[in-house]
This record gives C-alpha cells, sequence and structure tokens, in this order.
C-alpha cells in the first residue's frame, strides 16, 4: 500500500485524538467527572466504544480510559528510509481516530446540547438541520430495512460536490438503488446536505439522504449505526470487537465517499472505516490502496468522474443489487417513499378526507381481462390546473389459475408503498381513507395518474408474478362513478375482515413460519398462527401463506402443527420440531399463548413487548414508538436489547400491536384481562379494537380500565388506578402462582 496514504491517516489520528483529549480536559474542568456523557435516548452508550472496546460510557470521568486507549493505538509516526507493513499500523490508527471522535461528539451534546435535532427529519427554514446520532426508535424502525432487504447498504459521504446540481444527481442515483446515504463534514465552505437543500432536495431519515453533522466527526454516527444493528439485530456481544467488525464487512454493505481536498483528518477517518470493510472511493487524486485484504476488493480508489461515482462504489464493495426499471418519468424505489409532498407542492390531490377516494384489488376471470391494461375513467392530470382535487377509485383486476380470494387484501395493501417508491408522490393510508398527493415536479416531468396503473402492473408482476398471470389497472376520476364503487368496495373490505377474523387456531392445522430476522438474530423462529400475527406486524397467516405461495423456498414455510401437548399454554409437538431445527437446535419448545411460561423467541424488530408486573398480577405492554419508562423500569430500547437477540425468556414477548386484540393474546396467563398498562399512543391507535374486545369479554369499558403514563409508571401508582377501576387482574388467581 501507499505510504503517503498510511503517513496522512497516521499524522490525522494524532491529531484528532490530541484535539478529542484537550476536548476532555477542558469539560473535566467545566463539569466534573461526573457529567453524564451519552447519545440520547439509546441503550448502547456510546456505541462504537461500547461494540469494540466493551466499556460502558456513562459519565465524563468514563473517557479517559477510552482516550488512554486511542493513544496506545496510535503507531509511531513514519520516518524516511524506515519501511514497515503501513496497513497494520493504518488500521490502528484510524480506530484510535474514530473512538477519540465518538468521544468528541459526545461532549459536543453537553456543550451544546441544541447543536443536534432530535428528530427523524430537518427544521429547514429554522436552519437546523444536523441530526447527529440516531436514537434507537430510528434504529428499529430503519434497522428493519436492512434486514428484509429493502435497504441494501449506506453511502456515507464526506465533504461536497463541485455544485449542487451534481450532489443532487449523486444522491438520487443512491435513492434509485434503495441506499441510504449518511453525510458529514465540509468543503470549501459548504457541506453535501446544504447543496442537496440548495437543489430541492428533501433530505432527513424518512428520504435516505441523513445529515449527521458538519465535521467530518460525525463519520462515527454512521458506524455507530451500523455497530447497533450487529448488537441489536446479530446478537453481537458489547466489546467482542472481531466479530462486530466482521458482521458490518458480511452484512452492512457500506462504503464512503470522499468528496473534495482529503486532507490528514480524512484520511484517519477513512482508515478507520477500513476496519469496518467500508472502502474510500474519491473524486480526486489521492494515493490508492489496490489489494485486497480487509474489505471485500480495493480498500482507496481514486479519481472517479462523478457520474461513475455511484456505480463505481457498488463494484468496489461487491454489493450486489436488482433494481426494476419502472416504467414512469420520475425516480423510482424505497428511497422515496418517507417523501412529503407539501401543501404549496402539490399539482393535484385526492382523497384524505376531502374528496372520495377508495382502493381495491379483486380476482377475475382471466378471459374478461388484458394484462397490462390501463385506464383513466375522468379527468386526468392534463385536464386540471394546479392545486386541483379530485375524487378517485383505483380498481385492480387480477386473474391467474393460482390466484385466490384470500391473496387480494395482500395485494391491495401493497399499493401503499409501491404508488410511494414514485419520487414526487405522496400517499397515506388505504382501502377508502386513501389520501394521494402528486407534486408539482413530478408533472413537470410528465407524470400522469396512467402511471399509477403502469406502477402497480409492473410491481404486482415483479413482486408476485407466481400467483397470477394477468393484471388490468382502471383509475376512475369520474365522480359519479366513483360514489358508485365505494359502496361496493365497503362491502368487500367486510367480507374480507370477517374471513380472517373467523379463522381460529383450533380450526387450523397447518401455521407458517417466518425466518426473514435470521441474518440479524440466527436463533429466533416466528411461527404465525390465525390469532397470533408475526411480531413484526408485518405478516399474517394470509400473508404468509401468499408468500409461500410464492416463494416456496422463502423465510414463510408451512408447519404442521401436530400432536397437542398443551392446549392452554399453546404447546404442539410439530412446532417444536420445526423451531427445534430451525433455531439451530437451540429452541426446542415454546409456548404460542404465554409470556410466563416459554414464551416465543423475540427478535429485535418487533412491534411491542409484553411483560409482567407482579404486584398489579398483571401485564403491560409498550410499543417501539413510545420513549418514556415503563413500568418494569426500563424503556422500550431497554427491554428490546435484552430479550431481542432470537431468546426465551420467561416473563417478557414480543408481539405486534394487532395481536393485542386477538382472542389468543396471552390467553395461557389469563388473556386480555391481565393487561393493565400501555402508553396512550398505543391504546388510542388500537382504541376501536380494544372496545370492541371488551364487550365479547363482558366488560364494556375495559378499555378505560388499562393505566397508561398518565396514571403512573410505577407498579404502586398503576395498583392504585386498577383498585378504583375495579379491573378484573386485581381479582385474578396470581400471575406467578
Amino acid at each position: 500500500m501507499s505510504r503517503l496514504v498510511a503517513f496522512a491517516a497516521i499524522q490525522g489520528a494524532y491529531n484528532i485524538v490530541s484535539k478529542a483529549e484537550g476536548k476532555f480536559k477542558t469539560a473535566m474542568d467545566k463539569y466534573g467527572a461526573n457529567q453524564p456523557l451519552a447519545f440520547p435516548n439509546t441503550a448502547y452508550y456510546l456505541p462504537v466504544i461500547y461494540s469494540v472496546l466493551g466499556i460502558k460510557v456513562e459519565k465524563l470521568a468514563d473517557a479517559e480510559q477510552v482516550l488512554n486507549r486511542c493513544k496506545s493505538l496510535l503507531p509511531p509516526h513514519i520516518k524516511d528510509k524506515i519501511y514497515v507493513p503501513y496497513l497494520g499500523h493504518t488500521l490502528d490508527a484510524g480506530m484510535a481516530a474514530i473512538l477519540a471522535e465518538e468521544v468528541a461528539e459526545a461532549i459536543r451534546y453537553v456543550e451544546d446540547p441544541d447543536f443536534y435535532l432530535p428528530s427523524e427529519d430537518c427544521d429547514v427554514e429554522r436552519g437546523r438541520i444536523w441530526l447527529g446520532a440516531a436514537d434507537d426508535t430510528v434504529l428499529r424502525k430503519r434497522g428493519i430495512e436492512f434486514v428484509d432487504g429493502r435497504a441494501p447498504g449506506f453511502a456515507a459521504i464526506v465533504g461536497a460536490a463541485p455544485n449542487p446540481q451534481i450532489a443532487k444527481e449523486i444522491a438520487e442515483d443512491y435513492q434509485k438503488k434503495n441506499l441510504y446515504v449518511f453525510m458529514c463534514a465540509n468543503q470549501s465552505g459548504t457541506t453535501f446536505s446544504e447543496q442537496l437543500i440548495e437543489a430541492g432536495v428533501q433530505i432527513g431519515w424518512s428520504t435516505r439522504l441523513v445529515p449527521f453533522g458538519p465535521d467530518i466527526s460525525a463519520a462515527v454516527f454512521a458506524l455507530g449505526f451500523a455497530n447497533r444493528a450487529a448488537m441489536a439485530f446479530g446478537g453481537v456481544q458489547p466489546g467482542d470487537y472481531a466479530t462486530v467488525l466482521k458482521y458490518n464487512k458480511d452484512r452492512v454493505f457500506a462504503f464512503v465517499n470522499a468528496l473534495g481536498e482529503v486532507n490528514a483528518e480524512w484520511a484517519a477517518n477513512a482508515a478507520g472505516a477500513i476496519n469496518w470493510g467500508f472502502p474510500t472511493i474519491a473524486d480526486t487524486d489521492i494515493p490508492e490502496i489496490l489489494p485486497t485484504g480487509v474489505c471485500t476488493y480495493e480498500h482507496v480508489v481514486s479519481s472517479v468522474p462523478y457520474d461513475k461515482m455511484t456505480a463505481r462504489s457498488i463494484e468496489v464493495r461487491g454489493l450486489k443489487l436488482t433494481v426494476a426499471e419502472i416504467p414512469v418519468p420520475v425516480a423510482y424505489g424505497p428511497a422515496f417513499e418517507g417523501e412529503r409532498v407539501r401543501r404549496d407542492d402539490v399539482y393535484l390531490e385526492c382523497g384524505g378526507g376531502k374528496t372520495p377516494c377508495c382502493e381495491l384489488v379483486q380476482i377475475a376471470d382471466m378471459n374478461t381481462i388484458e394484462d397490462g391494461r390501463v385506464e383513466v375513467i375522468g379527468p386526468d392530470i392534463k385536464d386540471v390546473k394546479p392545486g386541483s382535487r379530485l375524487p378517485l377509485a383505483v380498481t385492480v383486476q387480477i386473474g391467474g389459475r393460482k390466484m385466490q380470494e384470500d391473496y387480494e387484501p395482500i395485494l391491495e395493501r401493497q399499493i401503499h408503498h409501491l404508488v410511494n417508491y414514485a419520487q414526487g408522490l405522496m400517499h397515506i393510508g388505504q382501502r377508502d381513507i386513501a389520501w394521494y398527493r402528486i407534486s408539482k415536479q413530478a408533472v413537470d416531468k410528465g407524470f400522469t395518474l396512467e402511471h399509477i396503473g403502469k406502477i402497480l402492473h409492473a410491481k404486482f408482476h415483479q413482486d408476485f408474478g407466481a400467483i397470477f398471470d394477468k393484471c388490468q389497472v382502471k383509475i376512475y376520476t369520474d365522480e359519479a362513478k366513483v360514489n358508485e364503487i365505494i359502496p361496493k368496495a365497503q362491502a368487500a373490505y367486510r367480507v374480507r375482515d370477517e374471513r380472517i377474523e373467523g379463522m381460529t387456531d383450533e380450526g387450523t392445522e397447518t401455521y407458517y413460519s417466518c425466518t426473514l430476522c435470521q441474518s440479524f438474530a440466527p436463533t429466533h423462529v416466528c411461527v404465525i398462527s390465525p390469532e397470533r400475527t408475526g411480531l413484526c406486524g408485518a405478516y399474517n397467516w394470509l400473508d404468509c401463506k401468499a408468500s409461500f405461495e410464492i416463494n416456496p423456498t422463502g423465510p414463510n414455510q408451512p408447519v404442521q402443527k401436530g400432536e397437542t401437548l398443551d392446549e392452554t399454554l399453546g404447546n404442539w409437538k410439530g412446532v417444536n420440531d420445526f423451531v427445534y431445527k430451525a433455531s439451530r437446535q437451540s429452541i426446542s419448545s415454546y409456548n404460542f399463548y404465554s409470556l410466563v411460561f416459554d414464551p416465543m423467541t423475540t427478535c429485535g424488530c418487533c412491534e411491542c413487548i409484553a411483560a409482567v408486573l407482579p404486584l398489579c398480577n398483571g401485564i403491560m405492554t409498550v410499543n417501539r414508538d413510545y420513549t418514556g419508562m415503563t413500568p418494569t423500569g426500563m424503556k422500550f430500547t431497554t427491554l428490546a436489547g435484552v430479550i431481542g437477540g432470537g431468546n426465551v425468556t420467561p416473563g417478557f414477548v414480543g408481539h405486534s400491536k394487532f395481536n393485542v386484540t386477538q382472542r389468543k393474546f396471552v390467553s395461557g396467563d389469563g388473556g386480555i384481562h391481565r393487561l393493565v398498562w400501555m402508553p396512550k399512543i398505543l391504546k388510542e391507535e388500537i382504541r376501536d379494537r380494544l372496545e370492541k374486545r371488551g364487550q365479547d369479554i363482558g366488560i364494556p369499558n375495559f378499555v378505560d380500565m388499562i393505566a397508561t403514563e398518565e396514571n403512573g409508571v410505577t407498579e404502586e401508582e398503576i395498583l392504585a388506578f386498577l383498585e378504583k377501576m375495579g379491573h378484573p387482574a386485581v381479582t385474578m388467581d396470581p400471575i406467578l402462582g
């Protein structure tokens, strides 16, 4: 490798460690040794330090041992006529720089607590665009995309492009390929993030263009995100640096794009990233490291033209992408799913309570439909003025020898994601509460309502082609026609709901597995029944059945229940045999309907976590969106860290929001009668179903008996509320008896 690269990286590491040590000494003098030191709302302490060194940095004094370790990692300066194997020294210097920068960034949170915006999205109007360290809510929400393949990796961009237009082109190219873009560092008085804003590009987690910070030290937030994913989803233990680094090389496909002049501190960060197996691809003429070794292929590649930056980066990282071309005039991919179309940018709006709107997918006789036919009945975009509103009914007819009525709602639910993948379109809701917004920018590029049909036809064939042969789409904007279709659609919705609601675990001999998350939690095995949806909330029994039809060798396999070993707890021999094999002989048995006795395994993707509250003789549940304290004395992030590695943890279990109101929810422990506490946001979200469930169990006001954080976050506070309300859990047999 180049001696010049090693020289720059080592010199940069010395500079970074020295600066961090200076900040540390100043902070000690000003705040004292016991000053708390942390990134907000995370159970992973300072994540790079915690994952690599196993050190829990909780207060300022704890950082001293980290900085001492950094100094011990610094290799000798390179001198003339002395030649050594430079790569090892370069890697050590890079790791020292990264660890020191994490200390420095944590101190920044103390010195300037408002520097970073604790949000998923930027407040551009007020000039607050730097998001800093992602909290655990963001990690859980976004980490699942790295599990299921929606996000194959990320590009860490440092510096700035020559102009905003080139920055926009690079960012959008990565978005089209479904990659996240993590941004930091300035170049010539500007940053890549600020260039995107100038070019009119929306940035933030929702668009996968994440502005971590204006300094090179903010690169630690990208590496910290990767390491937290390894601990949260992969079960990697803190301090096992070899495993955490190998995990990232093998499973987190990331790389660095260095745009602009590369100084010594940038070189140190690039050297640090090589430890993770993340190569650097630069636009300038810098010394290269071409031999393979730590990274999959080259370590540092230079002088890459901007129009080839994304392709070359993906090639060097060894990332294999499958990107389908969709016949629409706008960019298309999951990166645009979170994009908002604001009021002033709207060309056409449909639904959302402002006009009648519905979506309906139905099976059809193959002889009555024409594959690929898309019709717009009524005014199209070219027929209306900017800012207009139209009624809308999107109807899709599907025909095929393997198509079944059970698949209709599965395909229908995909409309939300598939339409949102188009740049300049916003889709919220589903069924008869759908809401569409189409931006002026999309219309300027030639987008019409017909393109919605083209998207659905192409993506349904791509994703579900194994179960149908023909797909025809009709889009209605004629108000009389829309008002005629909506009652028919609502009747179809009711029939579907009754069909799934009418299914029972007792009446079904075949359940389905889901092992999608095993890439992160190797021993986790979800088994999904009609009355026990997947803990991530994304899969129910019908979804898994459809998935198996589409991909017979995929993660959703049929599981025969076999002999009933315990009807109350939900334990079957066939399920146990499958779980034992699928968990690599780690889990021999678990129960569907209990969290007290050998509950199901839980992975980090669960929507909610339930836990026993012994004093209240009941259970609580908390959803991942709630960031406050729970009556267990732990927040959601801590609970997920404790049980989320694919473990069977008596007293705790992960589950979906929908599962709370299913008939079999913890029925082995007394059922929903045991539910005594949940966050208010979750309670309000599922209130209608909770009220119906209360009617079913003969306690009409049951929903009001469930405490929330407004009633207390300790068991003593909750018990007083339960006794006042006459909650049934108070008089039930002991839950741990």
